[in-house]
């Protein structure tokens, strides 16, 4: 395997399981040294891919506390964004108020809104810059503080605006799953944020593609029956399709 290759599986490794030990990397690519193992944990931490810590390394969304830096995550599971973001569409109503989520799912979604009447507000900038386009939606950028990891805003100033909103329909989405923990993101002032809009939300959408099923983040801010529709890829489990629906989760 060539380096670049290599590399590439050792982020991706990383990633999957948020944090992995030296010798578990040993065990995952056996015809690979020690040495080259460790020469490449430094050109990887050099480059800002993962983050090297005594004994392995971690994920940057473990480390920063945020959901990754955000070119990384634009060119994951693409194809599913798109799709999710087709299916979300046809959930949204003309004259609604919309509070559209942070994230490249959610900006991918942003890219399909059709021109219509909407009263529409984002955290995202990405988000926000891609409905630039649309002449009928009123579209406003949620104040406070810049993550210039996930280009969102977040804080105190955020929040205090959002609780004097309120929503028809809002369009969430989440760094990770887990039956055990719920919906979770790598931020806590993310966490804060997204429960009060959900608090001022008279439908709560979730956009998740089947990737983040099974895995941890930090922060916990839905419980799994607490949303009330799930826009995902076509790739759930049964299992994790019956327990959504369980819990009287509609699933798209």
């Amino acid at each position: 395997m060539k380096a670049a290759a290599r590399r590439k599986a050792i982020v991706d490794l990383i990633d999957s399981e948020g944090s992995v030990s030296f010798a578990t990397l040993k065990a995952s690519f056996p015809s690979v040294s020690e040495a080259t193992l460790r020469n490449d944990l430094k050109v990887l931490d050099e480059g800002n891919h993962i983050v090297r810590v005594f004994g392995g390394a971690k994920s940057v969304q473990q480390v920063i506390g945020t959901d990754d830096y955000y070119f990384l995550r634009s060119q994951r599971n693409v194809a599913k964004k798109q799709l999710i973001a087709q299916k979300a569409i046809a959930l949204l109503r003309p004259n609604d108020s919309i509070y559209l989520d942070s994230g490249t799912t959610l900006m991918e979604f942003a890219k399909c809104i059709p021109d219509d009447r909407y009263l529409i507000l984002t955290s995202g900038l990405n988000s926000a810059i891609e409905m630039a386009q649309l002449s009928q939606a009123s579209v406003h950028v949620v104040g406070g503080e810049l993550n210039r990891f996930s280009l969102s805003t977040f804080g105190e100033k955020s929040v205090t605006e959002l609780q004097s909103i309120n929503f028809n329909t809002a369009f969430l989405g989440a760094t990770s799953y887990s039956e055990k923990y719920g919906f979770m993101c790598g931020s806590e002032n993310e966490s804060i944020l997204k429960r009060t809009v959900m608090e001022r939300s008279g439908k709560v959408i979730l956009l998740m593609d089947s990737s983040k099923i099974g895995k941890t983040s930090t922060y916990t801010f839905a419980a799994p029956g607490s949303v009330d529709i799930l826009v995902s890829d076509d790739d759930l489990s049964e299992r994790t399709r019956h327990n959504f629906e369980s819990r009287h989760v509609v699933i798209i």
